[in-house]
Parts: C-alpha cells; structure tokens; sequence
C-alpha cells in the first residue's frame, strides 16, 4: 500500500512538473523582437505582452545586431545580422525552437543588412545599408546571385537603404535614409528620406513616398525605417526619428498619422523601429528611449489607427519600458506555438523541486523500511 502511495506521489509531482515545463517551453502567437544591443532574439505573448524568453540566446550563430526579422517560405526565421564586411550576413534559425540552422547568404559587398524580402521571382532580396545596394541571394540555396539596385548619391536614388516589401502586384518597395555610405560609415549631404518603388523586370525605381514634413515630436528630420502593408490597401512606414504615416497604396499620398512620442518629451527622446501586423489587424512597432536604450513595444488599431495599450498602460503602450528589450529595432509576428529558451532561475528552479521531491520520497521510504 505504502509503495502504492509513493508511487502515486511521483506520478502526481512528475504530472505536475510536466504541466509546468509545457507553460515554459510553449508559448501562444508570439511578437519576436531583435535587441541591436543584446545580440538576441526575444518573445513576447501577443495576447498580454507578457515576456517569454530568448528565442535566440545572444550572440548564437554570430548573431550580432540583429535588425530585421523574416520568416522565409520553408517556415525558417532569417535575421539580419553584422556591422563589417567580415560578419554581415543574413544568419537562418529554426522557426519553432530558434535553433541556429547555419550562415545562410554572406559576403559579396554585403555590409550592415537592414532589410531582408523573399522575392517573387525566387530570390532573396538584402538592403546592404553601408554600400548603398541591394544584393539579390538565391532564396533555397543562398548563392549571391547580383547586384539588383545601387545608389547614385542624388535625390530619388538608393541612398541608405532600409526595410525592403514585396506588394501584391510584385513591386518591391523599400524606405531610404537619405545617406551615402563614404567608408563604411554614413553620411548624410542633405538627402531626402523616401520610399523608392522597383519593378523586377526593368531594375528601374521611381519614388513612391517623398519626404514628408518631419514630426513635430522629432528632432526636426525624417528616417524612414519599416514597412508594412494594412488589409484597407494601404502602406504604414515607420520614422524612425517619430511617428508612423499611413498612405494610400495607389496613390501614395498621406492618409494618417499615427503618434509614437510614448516618452511623452518634446523634442522626443524615443525611437521607433521596424512594423509587424499580428491578428485581426493589429499593428506593433518597438521603439526606444535614447537616453538608456531600453525599449517598449507599442500596439495600434490597424484599421483605425487608434493606439491599443495593454491593460494598465495608457497611449499606445502594450509592453512598457523593459530591460529585456534592448535597442530594438526588428519584430515581426507569428501564429505558430514557439519554443522559448527558459530563464536559468526557472529550469534551476524546477530541477531543485524535482531533486527535493525525490529525496524526500526516499526519506520516507527509509523511514518505513526501517
């Protein structure tokens, strides 16, 4: 009877072990987010913004600064990663367990790459923001393929290029800085800011977005950074020095403004990153405070533009300042249940239950036997 019970006991601590480890290890739709500063991946529950984990553990994979996010069309999550001509590459990972998979396309001019876009025509397309091109990969393999557009240091031209997207018609479109890269660093001679749209067959570019009238919050100029496209025909492009402008998709022309001054100072002392939609049109963005590099993660109506806080925040907020988002830059949304890596306190945690529950079984065991 008694080794009925002890049995029964294990059963019921090994059940409840399990529960707890399945609540760790699986999380609900997730928000990934790049830390620039924490060379890492992490997860947020798209629900409640509640903090999941590294979904890759810093540095893995040579991961460095990485700020753009992308789920390819095998179901993998490619990342940005690199500042020199020697460690920028576009690094593929696993996108259930952010398993490190290998280096996937590297090298052949590719210096600091801002945006990644899996084309129509089966190529990867790669911003290389400190030569001012855009460097086409072979989208199974990575083999470089050539160089698909290059800036020419005029108003119009490629002239930092940032986030790249695809439309529905197979244009490419893709936010300029307005600087030219002069040695491997950034100069900025009083270019515009814009979004330059390409057609594929002809390489030719025309612009789609000019700079507008920079944000009253801002620090008086325009850096277009992301892109993301609305489910009512329409482009949202994120300034990275504040705000996110609506546009009409066929037009171009402004539509909406939405405000990201989350810090509430004047002239702003938060950032803005890159854009991701998640479920019933629901559109993030992750910004950060310049004077401590921590970030935030903000949430609008996608439809209506109105800011979406979490509860018990206010403005757009829906994940306040944290120290678990470092300069963040690059996030992007998936459906799928992923698999966190667990905080070091929680497995040590749950090891030291399973070791404790254990030993105190046998206590007993002896305690009977004897």
């Amino acid at each position: 009877m008694r080794k009925k019970l002890a049995a029964l006991k294990v059963s019921l601590f090994l059940g409840t072990l399990g529960i707890v480890c399945m609540s760790v290890s699986s999380a609900r739709a997730a928000l990934l987010v790049g830390n620039t500063q924490g060379n890492n991946v992490v997860l947020f529950d798209e629900q409640n913004g509640q903090f999941l984990g590294d979904f890759i553990t810093p540095a893995t994979g040579g991961l460095m600064a990485p700020d753009d996010l992308n789920f390819g069309p095998d179901g993998n999550l490619y990342v940005s990663s690199g500042n020199t001509p020697e460690n920028s590459a576009i690094l593929r990972y696993d996108g259930k367990t952010g398993k490190f998979i290998d280096v996937f396309a590297s090298g052949s001019g590719l210096v600091r790459p801002y945006g990644t876009a899996f084309g129509p025509d089966g190529y990867l397309y790669v911003s290389s923001f400190l030569t001012d091109q855009i460097l086409r990969y072979d989208a199974a393999t990575g083999k470089f393929i050539d160089v698909f557009a290059s800036g020419n240091g005029q108003p119009g031209g490629l002239n930092g290029p940032n986030d790249l997207l695809f439309g529905a018609d197979g244009s490419l479109y893709v936010t300029t800085q307005g600087s030219i890269a002069v040695n491997g660093q950034a100069t900025f001679p009083g270019l515009p800011s814009q979004v330059l749209r390409f057609d594929l067959a002809t390489k030719t570019s025309t612009v789609f977005i000019d700079q507008p009238t920079p944000s009253p919050d801002s620090f008086g100029f325009v850096s277009f950074l992301g892109l993301a496209f609305g489910s009512n025909n329409d482009l949202f492009v994120s300034d990275f020095a504040n705000d996110i402008r609506r546009y009409d998709l066929q037009t171009g022309t402004q539509i909406g403004v939405l405000s990201t001054n989350y810090t509430g100072t004047v002239p702003s002392s938060n950032f803005l990153g890159n854009l991701a939609f998640g479920s019933d049109d629901t559109l993030y963005t992750v910004g950060f405070d310049i004077n401590t590099n921590l970030g935030a993660i903000l949430r609008y109506n996608g439809v209506t533009g109105q800011p979406s806080p979490s509860a018990g925040n206010n403005g757009s907020i829906f994940v306040p300042t944290s120290n678990k988002l470092l300069r963040p830059i690059g996030i992007t949304y998936t459906p799928e249940k992923l698999t966190p890596v667990p905080e070091p306190t929680t497995t040590t945690g749950l090891l030291t239950i399973g070791a404790l529950s254990l030993f105190s079984l046998r206590q007993r065991k002896r305690q009977t036997v004897n």
